[in-house]
């Protein structure tokens, strides 16, 4: 399966970098805004990421821009407001909204992963309306049942809730009424 993932200029990076570890098994093609570099930065450090191409996010040149080159999946983790806006009113500005855009095209899975909290209503009906494109939603919700025992313990669920919605197998948390490994 080749999935773009694409990391924007919101806080969330740590769950990117769980996402693409995770992910090592599949043809992954990378696109970071430079926002997105800084706050990975920040965040994550020199973290490595594990993807089979790496494009620059204006690289209208690139497969990505491409419907007839587009990947099987795309997630965007973190999704910033401003990458959710132009999304949701079609502005492919750059290679990641570029990419986003022939994902609803074709109808293929797009997974955003949008982090603010609270949200306004702007951004609000901008969800809305991509949930009514067939994106789906994932806020980076945290949650107790599997007891986490650390913060990496909450950044891999809400990777792993990702991999749930691209039908990648994962071990990442312990589902519900699961035993602990």
């Amino acid at each position: 399966m080749h999935i773009a993932v694409a990391i924007t200029g919101a806080s969330g990076a740590p769950i990117a970098v769980s996402l693409l570890r995770a992910l090592s098994e599949h043809e992954v093609s990378l696109v970071v805004t430079p926002e997105g570099e800084r706050i990975l930065a920040l965040e994550a450090g020199e973290a490595d990421l594990p993807a089979a191409h790496r494009y620059h996010y204006a690289d209208f040149a690139s497969p990505l821009a491409s419907s007839s080159r587009a990947p099987d999946a795309m997630v965007i983790c973190p999704c910033s407001m401003r990458s959710l806006a132009a999304i949701a009113h079609g502005l492919s500005d750059n290679l990641i909204t570029r990419c986003a855009d022939s994902m609803l095209r074709l109808r293929r899975p797009l997974v955003l992963v949008p982090r603010e909290t609270p949200l306004s209503q702007p951004a609000l009906d901008n969800l809305r309306l991509l949930a009514s494109y067939g994106a789906q939603i994932v806020p980076p919700m945290l949650t107790y049942y599997f007891q986490p025992q650390s913060v990496q313990d909450l950044t891999d669920f809400a990777a792993g809730k990702v991999l749930d919605c691209l039908g990648v197998a994962h071990r990442l948390y312990r589902r519900w009424a699961e035993e602990q490994p």
